[in-house]
Parts: C-alpha cells; sequence; structure tokens
C-alpha cells in the first residue's frame, strides 16, 4: 500500500547532509513495511535486522563501537552486502537492543557514507526513559496510521485521493455524496494498516473489528510489559477512558473522569508514557492568539486523543453499523469527527496543534496551527449545521485574521471563513 511518507524518505536518501535515520511511531504503522519497501525499490541491497530477541546482535555493540567491525559482522547476519549508497541499512526494535540508539552517534561520526535507518514500536520510550540520546547526530521522521487520502488509495480510488491533493474544489462537489460515503467506512476501519489490509480483504465489518482489538490487546501487552506494575494500571486507567473523555461537550482531559478524586500528580506520568509510545495525541491549551503560539501554551491543560479513528471505535466498543450508516450516532459523532481530523492535521502538517480557551471561559476553538506567519484558528463541525458563537467572536476580535472550517458541508470561501468539507482535512494544507 502506497504511504506518502515514502517522499520524505526519498528526501532523507538524497540529502547531502543525511545522518542515520529514526522513524518513529506507534505499534503496526506500518514502519518495517514501509522502510523495507524503500529499500527494496531505492536501493540495490538491503541489510535487514529484527533486533527484538534476536540472540545473533544481542552483542552487537557491547564491546565496542567500532564500524568496520559492526558492519562486517551486519554484513555476515543478513548475507548481504554494505556498499555505501547502494545498501540500506535497517535495525527494526533497536531499542531492544543494549546501546543501539547510542551506536547512531558513531554511524554518523565515523561512517556518514552508510545509509542506516532505524525503527522500533517503543523507541519514544527508550529515548525518554533509557540511554542518551545523540541529539545532533541522527534524522528524525515520525510516521503514522495511513491519512484518509491513503485510505482511499488503498481501495483503488485513485482519482479520488488526486482530487482531494489537487483541491480541485468544483469537480469534488459533484463527488460530495461519494467521498462521505467513504469518510464513514474510514471512521469505522481508521488506518492502521493491517487493519485496512484487512478490510479490504474481507469487507467484513466482524474481522475489522476483530483486527482492530488484536492492535489494542497488543498495546496493552507493552504497558505491562515494560511499566512497573503500579504505573501499568495508571497507563491503563487513562487509555480506558479516552472514550469518556472525549464524548464530553468540553473535551479538555479532566483526571477525575479517570478515576474520581484523580490529579495531576496521579496520571502525569502514565499520559507522558501514552504520548511517548505514540497512542495519543497531546493537545495543549492555548491563552491568547498571538505568534509564536508555543509561548502562550498552558500545558497543564489539555485534550488527549487516540492515534486513531477506528481504534477510538474499538476502544469505545460502538457498533459499525452506526458509524457505517448515515444519521446515526447524532450525540457521539462528535467525539470521532474532532478525533478524526486531529489525527489528519498531525499527520499532514506536523504541526503542534493546540486549542483555544481564554481564561477558562466559554469561548474555544477546538484546534489552532501556527502556519509559518499566520495563526489559523480551525473549528469542527461534524454536521453541515455551521454556527459557531465562539469563532464568530474570535473573528470579530481579529479581523487580520482567516479561519478554517471543517464540516459536512461543501467547500466555500467567506470574507474570513473559508469551509472545508471534513474529508480534506488531511490534504488541505499540505503543499
Amino acid at each position: 500500500m502506497y504511504r506518502n511518507i515514502i517522499n520524505e524518505l526519498v528526501r532523507w536518501k538524497e540529502s547531502p547532509h543525511r545522518k542515520p535515520l529514526v522513524l518513529l511511531g506507534a505499534r503496526q504503522v506500518g514502519k518495517t513495511y514501509i522502510l523495507q519497501h524503500f529499500g527494496n525499490t531505492h536501493y540495490k541491497h538491503v541489510a535487514y535486522i529484527n533486533c527484538d530477541n534476536n540472540r545473533q546482535v544481542k552483542d552487537l555493540f557491547e564491546e565496542d563501537y567500532q564500524i568496520e567491525r559492526i558492519l562486517l559482522q551486519i554484513s555476515a547476519i543478513t548475507g548481504k552486502k554494505i556498499i555505501p549508497g547502494e545498501t540500506l541499512i535497517i535495525l527494526d526494535e533497536v531499542q531492544e537492543l543494549h546501546r543501539g540508539i547510542s551506536s547512531l552517534k558513531y554511524f554518523c561520526e565515523n561512517a556518514p557514507e552508510q545509509h542506516v535507518c532505524v525503527a522500533g514500536s517503543l523507541l519514544g520510550i527508550a529515548m525518554r526513559q533509557g540511554e542518551s540520546f545523540p541529539v545532533g547526530k541522527v534524522d528524525t521522521i515520525r510516521m503514522y496510521p495511513m491519512t484518509f487520502d491513503e485510505f482511499l488509495l488503498a481501495k483503488g480510488k485513485t482519482l479520488l485521493a488526486d482530487l482531494l491533493r489537487k483541491n480541485e474544489w468544483e469537480t469534488l462537489q459533484g463527488l460530495h455524496s461519494t467521498l462521505v460515503q467513504m469518510l464513514r467506512e474510514y471512521y469505522f476501519v481508521g488506518g492502521m494498516p493491517g487493519v485496512v489490509s484487512t478490510y479490504i480483504a474481507t469487507n467484513d465489518a466482524k474481522s475489522v473489528r476483530k483486527a482492530q482489538q488484536n492492535i489494542l490487546f497488543a498495546y496493552q501487552q507493552d504497558m505491562s510489559k515494560h511499566t512497573s506494575p503500579s504505573e501499568t494500571k495508571r497507563i491503563a486507567q487513562v487509555w480506558s477512558s479516552m472514550p469518556s473523555q472525549l464524548s464530553k461537550e468540553n473535551k479538555k482531559f479532566v483526571y477525575g473522569v479517570v478515576r474520581e478524586g484523580g490529579r495531576a500528580k496521579d496520571f502525569e506520568i502514565a499520559i507522558q508514557w501514552l504520548a511517548d509510545a505514540g497512542l495519543v495525541h497531546k493537545v495543549p491549551r492555548v491563552s491568547s492568539l498571538s505568534m509564536p503560539l508555543m509561548t502562550y501554551g498552558d500545558f497543564s491543560a489539555f485534550k488527549l486523543y487516540l492515534l486513531d479513528v477506528g481504534l477510538l471505535g474499538a476502544l469505545s466498543n460502538t457498533p459499525g453499523e452506526l458509524l457505517l450508516m448515515p444519521n446515526n450516532m447524532e450525540e457521539s459523532k462528535g467525539m470521532f469527527t474532532e478525533n478524526f481530523v486531529c489525527t489528519q492535521l498531525v499527520a499532514g502538517t506536523e504541526e503542534t496543534p493546540f486549542y483555544y480557551n481564554r481564561d477558562n471561559s466559554r469561548l474555544e476553538i477546538d484546534f489552532v496551527i501556527q502556519q509559518g506567519t499566520r495563526i489559523v484558528p480551525i473549528e469542527v463541525k461534524a454536521e453541515e449545521n455551521l454556527q459557531s458563537k465562539s469563532l464568530k467572536t474570535v473573528l470579530q476580535n481579529h479581523k487580520e485574521m482567516t479561519a478554517i472550517r471543517f464540516s459536512a458541508s461543501g467547500y466555500r470561501e467567506q470574507e474570513q471563513l473559508t469551509n472545508v468539507p471534513l474529508y480534506a482535512a488531511g490534504t488541505y494544507f499540505v503543499e
């Protein structure tokens, strides 16, 4: 299946300033597949090693960081020639290999001609809690579940994906109902590659949900494998509370929803673990719509969104027919729509989204992003009811500002506001 990230990998390969690459991302978003596909299509040789519970490589970096010896061992283990520029070296699940992450510094300094990629489902955890990270000695790319346009490509809807990417609004308007139906399917299936493959192969809702539940189980196993029993419990409590958190009209994270009487000190480490593992997106509050947004962040107030809207359906045990059929889920549709938009913004822009709330008032904007020198307020509407007192007030107070509203309605431009169909959330800001 085609993934947009392949373009970033090609740019990395061709860069004269290339360093060893760290590919970050949650379990089962497709990191191993895309690196092997990239290697097979852009190199003559691929030297791939899975470092998880691999006795052949457990001592690879124990003795020293002598690169000639290491390259010889990698060649012997994989049976591949290590030729600069012609061989891609892939160390998968590198966080399981002692001193594996630290070795990247020496690849950078002593063998810059070699093309080295590492990946791992819990690399973010290892980087924070384990050995020192080689700052300035690596390139990093973050990978996410398949976006809606990638989902369309997987279904063979190449024309629809191309039209979305080119913002061909007049043509898209005539295909609006088709795209809305595709979006409903995406709400149910989500973008985890294994789930998408199951959906395309079987067209069976039960099989799709089973594949999603298998992923959720794997995440739970990671929680218990890599944390203490007490911390595992807290992480699981936060994780299980996600549907309840997102079903609230005000989606600000509330510790009391996790556990009655819960406080920040009880769960902040658990939340950080989920964020580092790539399982949630943490969207902090900003108190002012001013440049740069980061300086106005209030990181004690935030919203949490799941990495994938399909997994949100599985975690909340939402029946598939409610997501797939029109005119259902009036009360909870906003939960899925806002989570969908968040995942598309993160994957499509690589910008950290915020939400805006002024002094804990009722004046709130769903998302705010910084695009160059421009602050962009973003309102999300699950239906075609487009009234928003908060957005109207913000635009009245900021005459220089233009906003985006993602909704079920078609594309149209107004004086300070552009309405963009929900299905274009992942492609609208992509240059």
